[in-house]
């Protein structure tokens, strides 16, 4: 039995759901079976996937806390992660390696080539208005974070990049790109909710085969399998 026991709903979204906990400072992350692309509109519950993505997101957080200060804390079961309990800040930071997803489709450009260096993009958290992508300009200019904090979340989501992308080319994945979230506590800026095949492009470095959530927003093959692959390759 957890030392935390799940208490008030906090959060639910399109594949987990935040419960607060006995202690004002910790938080259950629960990650659901449900399978959503292009903002909800496609929608399946996929048995498995949420026990899945605990494994993955696990085994990365702890590769990742030697040198990256996050919420993350400890798995409680098969299915939930506890956290501290951080102010998220509404901006999801997406790193890309490679062209693909909406990058190429925004700019015309061919899925699959290197990009000359690391791109970070920011978009607003906000599934009523589709997640719209932000500049430095708006960030600062409607008070999301300071310049202060944008200096943190930067050098980390670049940090992580560098540290995951070596991690996952010698278990023969390729990171394409990934999405990262970070919050407030205390002070400090921390790496919080997930990284999951949920929210990272991963190919197979064999092949190019597709690993992630893209199977299942574009038809591309049993989603588990791919799941399976990402969790037995890194020791999961």
């Amino acid at each position: 039995m957890s030392d935390f026991e799940q208490g008030t709903l906090l959060y639910k979204g399109k594949a987990k759901t935040v419960y607060g906990t006995t202690d004002p400072d910790r938080v259950i992350l629960h990650f659901n079976d449900d399978a959503t692309a292009f903002n909800g509109k496609k929608h399946d519950v996929v048995e498995g996937k949420g026990e899945l993505n605990v494994r993955i997101c696990k085994k990365i957080f702890e590769f990742l806390s030697d040198e990256i200060p996050m919420a993350y804390e400890r798995t409680l079961n098969k299915k939930e992660l506890l956290q501290k309990n951080v102010e998220i800040i509404p901006i999801e930071v997406v790193v890309r390696n490679k062209i693909a997803g909406s990058l190429a489709k925004r700019f015309g450009k061919k899925a699959g080539d290197d990009l000359p260096f690391p791109m970070i993009e920011y978009f607003f958290k906000s599934d009523a208005l589709d997640d719209p992508q932000l500049t430095r300009n708006h960030i600062a200019a409607f008070n999301i974070a300071d310049k202060r904090e944008m200096r943190i979340i930067e050098n980390l989501a670049l940090r992580i990049n560098t540290l995951l992308k070596h991690f996952l080319f010698v278990r023969g994945i390729i990171l394409v790109d990934f999405k990262v979230e970070f919050g407030r506590y205390y002070g400090k800026i921390l790496l919080a909710d997930e990284i999951t095949p949920d929210g990272a492009r991963l190919w197979d470095i064999r092949d190019g085969s597709v690993l992630d959530k893209d199977r299942f927003r574009h038809n591309l093959g049993d989603m588990i399998e791919g799941y399976n692959i990402i969790a037995q390759r890194i020791g999961a």
